[in-house]
């Protein structure tokens, strides 16, 4: 085992993951792999280590993440909680359902530094170009440390792909709108609504990430928010101030015109067109090569790459469930990894994809999504030792959230809900979401005396 190497490209959620999966075996008195994660960022949290910067970093890469300021977590965290790592485990007393983005990196801090993670992590380090050698069974990766400005290349036993696919977005071209006077960017540069304050503005696309950003500008004072939906509206009641619109056709000048004759002046554009799947440093053979879903074709369990099976693919799925459904998915890859986990010919591997993919046809509406994930995760679960959680009952939760959301769009993260884990109730913040406008740590943890003390003084 000492002699077998497993390279993790990225230190996001689903990379930590996989390192916690073999630090998991490891205390269990297991021989485990030797383990390098490289990770292009200068901090581990994928996603949820928040820049500033938009375009490309310090050193000329691509920025990878696409967090912004007053982002709060827009379903319940008792949904997203780690089995062997509790909120109450970490705060040690109960607090409200939909922390802010700050605790939730937070959280996901506390649980990896109980561990060594660190000594297994080489930050400001970009996998540039990979290849796989048939005789020997090797992969190669050609690396670049970008603090030292040094290439070179090391050898593998497996890959285990953890970079995440909501990092290089989709930018589709409008007549005029290369034009339109006022700023356009993607979702993927969005780092608050403070530009957008007594702004018109106009977010091309009906995701999660529209529903968001839409919001928290209405929230935080734009004039106006007008959404733009391709085939289906998100179709909430909006209060004054926000709607939905068909797809633009074409922008003249700062107005933008809809599918249905109607047109409107904008200051400002924001393309919430969501992501690809990209691998650059993957050559194509080996390349996942998917539209973002709950079930992507050529992943056995949703992870293992059916042409290549030591290349390993980690959170490549559209996703409700997410924290728990990596650490699911990182447990079973491990387990494969050490030889605790045999794959089935390539023909019975095909059968469980096909039918999973079939099962996934006949889904149609959200709750429906979430029933489809939850028995997914299931079926991973069985399969090896990771800390069983109430699964359905994580389902109800996301399917009382579709309905608070559809019930008051303002006021769904007021809401509170139980754990799974510890049955501790949440409790109701301090502040209501709409009036709370500090999303810091420190605001957020503060006593309810001390919280109303200062809203009385910001007011």
């Amino acid at each position: 085992m000492k002699n077998k190497r497993i390279a993790i490209i990225g230190a996001g959620p689903s990379g930590l993951a996989q390192i916690r999966a073999f630090e998991s075996a490891k205390k269990q008195g297991k021989e485990i792999p030797e383990i390098v994660c490289f990770e292009k960022q200068d901090n581990w949290g994928g996603m949820w280590n928040y820049t500033w910067r938009t375009g490309v970093g310090k050193f000329g890469e691509p920025i990878h993440g696409s967090m912004y300021k007053y982002l709060w977590s827009n379903g319940p965290k008792e949904c997203l909680e780690f089995s062997d790592y509790s909120f109450d485990e970490h705060f040690k007393k109960p607090i409200s359902s939909y922390p802010p983005r700050p605790v939730l990196f937070d959280y996901i801090q506390g649980r990896i530094n109980k561990s060594n993670a660190r000594d297994y992590i080489r930050f400001n380090t970009t996998l540039r170009w990979l290849t796989f050698n048939e005789e020997t069974e090797k992969f190669t990766l050609f690396l670049d440390d970008l603090k030292n400005n040094k290439t070179y290349e090391e050898k593998f036993d497996y890959v285990v792909v953890a970079t995440g696919h909501f990092s290089t977005p989709n930018m589709p071209f409008f007549e005029g709108i290369d034009e339109f006077p006022g700023a356009v960017m993607h979702a993927h540069d969005f780092r608050g609504a403070d530009q957008f304050i007594d702004k018109d503005l106009l977010l091309i696309g009906s995701s999660y990430s529209a529903e968001d950003i839409g919001v928290q500008c209405y929230k935080h004072g734009s004039k106006s928010v007008t959404l733009s939906y391709r085939s289906n509206p998100i179709g909430l009641s909006w209060p004054k101030g926000i709607e939905e619109r068909p797809l633009v056709t074409h922008f003249e000048g700062s107005k933008a015109f809809f599918k249905d004759g109607t047109s409107k002046e904008f200051d400002a554009v924001v393309m919430c067109t969501g992501y690809q799947h990209k691998f650059p440093f993957l050559p194509s053979y080996l390349r996942l090569k998917t539209e973002n879903n709950l079930y992507p074709d050529h992943l056995y369990k949703g992870i293992f790459f059916q042409t290549q099976p030591k290349l390993i693919y980690l959170g490549m799925q559209d996703q409700y469930y997410t924290f728990n459904m990596f650490d699911a998915q990182a447990w079973l890859s491990r387990d494969y990894m050490m030889g605790d986990f045999k794959l089935p010919s390539k023909e019975e591997q095909r059968k469980d994809i096909d039918q999973w993919l079939e099962k996934y046809s006949k889904v149609d509406d959200p709750k429906e999504d979430v029933d489809f994930q939850a028995d997914y995760i299931k079926d991973l679960i069985q399969m090896t030792d990771y800390p069983d959680f109430n699964v359905e009952k994580v389902g109800e939760m996301f399917k009382q959230w579709l309905q608070d959301k559809e019930d008051n769009i303002l006021t769904y993260r007021d809401k509170t809900f139980r754990s799974v884990l510890t049955g501790t109730m949440a409790e109701e913040h301090h502040t209501e979401w709409m009036d709370e406008m500090d999303d810091s740590l420190e605001r957020y943890l503060m006593k309810e005396d001390k919280a109303e003390k200062k809203t009385a003084v910001l007011s």
